[in-house]
């Protein structure tokens, strides 16, 4: 077995509602991360080590029609990326799953896959090493290999057992702290043999399936096959993220600003002794670096830390960018200060601005003057075209989109759903002051 044999599956059916308002109207592998979407460094990640055929596994209309508007047959991907010969990538037919190991039964069956099958997740970030995976699962003789990852707190994961082997001994859903056997979690890639379809179509999964309605990987199909004694093993990741909440997010994207994993960027950093880049080939990109540059050696621009910065966008004088990522198309007034934080494509900030901690979604708007400046901290997440009036304070909490937040609002520790949550969570201060 090589990489290039491999069918390659992403299931792709939950509603990711940890990460709203990022993927209130977006699915989560094409939430933008580092001004590209999401699942893009896991494809291109295996696919530069081989992996030619993609089967994405999407549930639900936003899943599907958001991949399949995007990705197509993977052609253009394919292309962006140099990638010879090209990717094919397939997509779920308007069949009704269970869960991600019924989507993979449905799939597998509906293009009749037999060869070996590289399970991963669309919102995963991880660095792998395929012909050392493929290797050891081969060595083992093992049904299934599964990628496991060192966490702190194991409760939102699928937690593993192993034994000297390697070979995992239990598997535990999400178990409360005292109960997880270990700290080795699920990080949702898998090697399957060929004869893992013949499982998944047995008459012992099927009554599962009727059962429990349900057919999930971590908490359905994985117990199964270790209960029933078949050679299911694991496999050590040192490097991978769980994109799933704003704070993994943020913790990620400020790794691999820092070089945890290849950032995908191929042009030159503008800063010889730290990872700052800023976008662009054409000439009115190349404009905007030179101008950025120019600002930065005049002290009218101060960048810290690390900080990827997309192509035409514009930053005016005397602002700050620190660990921060800024996408495509921006604009930012004066005296702006960006910490720590993403502002995804298209955004507008006005004079005096200050992010912190938080990720801003697609056409924000922000405004903002020396006399009424706006701040927005503490893991706030701003939904895609929202309009934030000057003079407010947004302060732990997420703002769905297309609403407008009226000037010199405070919100703390909110959830922003629609106009009437705007118009009754103000606080007090607010209230007095309009």
């Amino acid at each position: 077995m090589n990489a290039k044999e491999l069918r390659c599956f992403v299931p792709i059916g939950g509603q990711a509602k940890r990460l709203r308002p990022l993927t209130h109207d977006v699915s989560k592998p094409c939430v933008r991360f580092l001004n590209r979407s999401l699942i893009e460094f896991s494809m291109v990640t295996l696919a530069e080590q081989g992996v030619r055929h993609f089967i994405f596994g999407e549930c639900g209309y936003t899943n599907y029609s958001n991949l399949f508007d995007q990705y197509g047959e993977g052609v253009g991907f394919s292309a962006k990326y140099k990638i010879s010969p090209r990717v094919h990538i397939k997509h779920q037919p308007n069949l009704d799953d269970l869960g991600s190991a019924d989507s993979y039964r449905l799939n597998m069956e509906y293009y009749e896959v037999d060869d070996p099958v590289l399970v991963v997740q669309g919102d995963n970030l991880f660095d792998i090493d395929l012909d050392d995976l493929i290797k050891k699962h081969e060595e083992k003789g093992a049904l299934m290999t599964i990628a496991l990852t060192k966490v702190e707190k194991t409760e939102g994961y699928g937690i593993a057992e192993l034994d000297k082997d390697k070979r995992i001994k239990r598997f535990i859903e999400k178990p409360p702290a005292d109960k997880a056997p270990s700290n080795l979690a699920n990080a949702g890639i898998y090697l399957l043999s060929p004869e893992v379809r013949k499982e998944v179509e047995s008459e012992e999964v099927k009554k599962i399936i009727e059962e429990r309605r349900r057919l999930d990987f971590g908490f359905d199909f994985i117990p199964y096959l270790v209960d029933k004694g078949f050679p299911v093993y694991g496999y050590e990741l040192t490097v991978w993220y769980d994109v799933g909440s704003p704070e993994n997010y943020l913790k990620a994207m400020h790794d691999v600003l820092h070089g945890k994993l290849d950032i995908r960027v191929s042009e030159k950093r503008i800063l010889p002794d730290r990872n700052v880049w800023v976008q662009g080939y054409s000439e009115t990109s190349i404009k905007r670096r030179e101008e950025i540059l120019r600002k930065i050696r005049e002290n009218k621009l101060s960048i810290e830390g690390a900080a990827l910065i997309g192509r035409h966008t514009r930053i005016g004088d005397h602002s700050k960018i620190a660990d921060s990522n800024v996408d495509n198309f921006c604009i930012l007034g004066e005296h702006v200060s960006i910490e720590r934080s993403a502002i995804l494509d298209a955004a507008k900030m006005g004079d005096y601005a200050y992010v912190a901690d938080s990720v801003l979604g697609r056409k924000v708007v922000v405004e903002s003057t020396y006399e009424s400046p706006t701040h927005i901290e503490s893991t706030s997440v701003i939904g895609n075209a929202v309009h934030i009036g000057a003079g407010c304070k947004i302060i732990k909490t997420r703002i769905n989109p297309n609403l407008t937040i009226l000037p010199g609002m405070t919100y703390i520790e909110k959830f922003l759903k629609n106009y009437e949550d705007v118009a009754q969570l103000a606080t007090k201060e607010s209230l007095n002051s309009t």
